[in-house]
C-alpha cells in the first residue's frame, strides 16, 4: 500500500477521500483553489497546495499542476474523486506516465467508455440491452430527422461525449427535431469540445436505476448493489435511495449480470458504475404481468459516485477504502457472497439552489447545523463561516439515512432535514421536505418524471 496520496478534488467528496485515507494510515495532500481556501477539505488534509484562481480551467481542471503539487509533496497516488479530471483519459494517462498511482480503472477503459455511441455498442456486443437508437453520430439535421422517424418518436437527442444529464434533450414531434439537435450540439460542443449527437428512443415513464461495479486486480468483476436515482431535475440527480423500491430480484439478478459483463468487456479497475433505464411491467387490470419490465444501458461512469454512501450503508463497507487497496493491487477483503444487504438506505443532496425553479443561490453561511442521530450520516463540503460561490456545482452536503426498512428510513429522513439548519445561501432543504411528504414518492411507485409532476 502506498503511504501517501494526493486527492484532486474539492468540497465533500476530497473531504470524504481524506476521512478514509487518513484511517489508513496515509499521508494526505489537498489541492485547492483561491476560493477554497477556507473549507474544512483543506484544513482536514496533512498538507494542502494552491493550486490556482476560482476558475476551474487554471486550477481543479489543470492537470499539469494537478502532477506537479503531487511531485513536489512527494504524493504517490493520485485519487480524482468526480467531476473535473476524474473521466479525462488523458489525465489518467498523464498521472501513470509521472510514476504516480491513478486511484481509477485504466485510461483505456475511460477512453471505451467515455464515448457514448462507441460504449453503446461495445456493451451491446457482449449482450447488455441498449435501448433502439443509432448505432453511428448522426451529422446533420436531415440525418436526426431520418434516424428519428425510423426509431418513433418521442426520441432523445444526446451528446456523445456527455455524461452526468448535461447535453440532451426530448423531442415529441417532427417538427421539433431541427431546433433542438441544433441546441444539443451547440451545447456539446461549448461543454464537451464534441459537437456529434446521438439519438434514442425516449421512455415517457421510466426508471433511472444504476449498478455498483468494482473490478478487482485479479480481472473479477464484482456487482454489488443497485442504487434508484429516478428523483431528478433537469436530469440532474437530487435524491437516491437502495434497494430500489422499483425492481424486482429477478430484474436485479439480470441488471447485476450486466453490469458485470460491461465491466469485463473494458477489464475494469477499481470503482464504477453503470447506469440503466428501466421501463415498467405491462399489466392487465387485474395486475397479472402482460410484459415483465425491460432495462436498458444508459452509460458507465468510470468513477466513484456522488451517491456512493447509501450502498456503503446497507452493504457495511467502505468503497474508498476499496478503491485505494485495488489501486494498490490488494483486494478489497469481500466478494459478492460475502456481502449482507440490511435494511434501507435514502439520500438527499443538499444543494446551494431555491426548491422552486432550482436555480443556484451562493452565499456566506453564517449558519450550519447538521442532524445527528442514529442511522444519520452527513457528508459535508462547507461549514459556518464558509462561502458557496458560483464557480463550483452547487452540492453543499449529502445527508445520508439509514433505516432496518424503507419506512424507518423515511421517518429518520423526515426527521433529519427538519433538524438540518443552513443559513446564508439558499438551500433545497424544503424540496426535500416536500419530497419525503409526497405519495408517489413515498409509495416507491414513481419515475424520472416525479419531479416535473411536484413542480406542474
Amino acid at each position: 500500500m502506498f503511504d501517501s496520496l494526493l486527492v484532486a478534488n474539492r468540497g465533500e467528496i476530497a473531504g470524504r477521500v481524506i476521512r478514509t485515507a487518513t484511517e489508513m494510515g496515509i499521508r494526505t495532500i489537498a489541492v485547492y483553489s483561491e476560493a477554497d481556501a477556507g473549507l474544512p477539505f483543506v484544513a482536514a488534509a496533512d498538507e494542502a497546495v494552491l493550486i490556482g484562481p476560482a476558475n476551474p480551467a487554471q486550477s481543479y481542471r489543470n492537470g499539469p499542476a494537478v502532477i506537479q503539487a503531487a511531485l513536489a509533496t512527494g504524493a504517490q497516488a493520485v485519487h480524482p474523486g468526480y467531476g473535473f479530471l476524474s473521466e479525462d483519459p488523458a489525465f489518467a494517462r498523464q498521472v501513470v506516465d509521472a510514476g504516480l498511482i491513478w486511484v481509477g480503472p485504466s485510461p483505456e477503459a475511460i477512453t471505451a467508455m467515455a464515448d457514448k455511441v462507441a460504449a453503446r455498442n461495445l456493451v451491446a456486443g457482449v449482450g447488455v440491452p441498449v435501448a433502439p437508437g443509432t448505432e453511428e453520430p448522426v451529422r446533420t439535421p436531415e440525418d436526426a430527422a431520418l434516424a428519428a422517424k425510423e426509431i418513433g418518436y418521442p426520441v432523445m437527442i444526446k451528446a456523445a461525449a456527455g455524461g452526468g444529464g448535461m447535453g440532451m434533450a426530448v423531442v415529441t414531434a417532427a417538427e421539433a427535431l431541427t431546433a433542438e439537435y441544433e441546441k444539443v450540439t451547440a451545447f456539446a460542443g461549448r461543454l464537451f469540445g464534441d459537437p456529434s449527437v446521438f439519438i434514442e428512443r425516449f421512455f415517457p415513464r421510466v426508471r433511472h436505476v444504476e449498478v455498483q461495479i468494482l473490478g478487482l486486480p485479479d480481472g473479477t468483476v464484482l456487482a454489488v448493489d443497485e442504487r434508484e436515482c429516478s428523483v431528478q431535475r433537469r436530469h440532474q440527480k437530487v435524491a437516491e435511495e437502495t434497494p430500489s423500491p422499483g425492481v424486482d430480484e429477478a430484474l436485479l439478478a439480470r441488471m447485476l449480470a450486466a453490469a458485470r459483463r460491461a465491466g469485463e468487456v473494458v477489464h475494469y479497475q477499481g470503482a464504477g458504475t453503470v447506469e440503466f433505464l428501466v421501463s415498467p411491467a405491462i399489466e392487465d387490470a387485474d395486475g397479472r404481468k402482460l410484459k415483465p419490465s425491460e432495462f436498458f444501458f444508459l452509460e458507465m461512469n468510470t468513477r466513484l459516485q456522488v451517491e456512493h454512501p447509501i450502498t456503503e450503508a446497507v452493504l457495511g463497507i467502505d468503497l474508498v477504502r476499496a478503491q485505494l487497496l485495488i489501486a494498490a493491487g490488494e483486494h478489497p477483503g469481500f466478494d459478492e457472497d460475502s456481502l449482507t444487504h440490511t435494511g434501507h438506505a435514502i439520500e438527499l443532496r443538499i444543494n446551494a439552489e431555491d426548491s422552486k425553479r432550482f436555480l443556484p443561490g451562493p452565499g456566506l453561511i453564517t449558519q450550519w447545523h447538521e442532524p445527528t442521530g442514529e442511522g444519520i450520516r452527513v457528508d459535508a463540503g462547507y461549514a459556518a463561516g464558509t462561502t458557496v460561490t458560483p464557480s463550483y456545482d452547487s452540492l453543499m452536503a449529502k445527508l445520508i439515512v439509514h433505516g432496518a426498512d424503507r419506512a424507518q428510513a423515511l421517518a429518520r429522513a423526515e426527521r433529519a432535514v427538519a433538524d438540518f439548519t443552513i443559513v446564508g445561501p439558499k438551500s433545497n432543504l424544503a424540496f426535500h421536505a416536500e419530497l419525503l411528504a409526497n405519495p408517489e414518492f413515498r409509495s416507491g411507485d414513481y419515475d424520472t418524471g416525479i419531479v416535473g409532476r411536484m413542480r406542474a
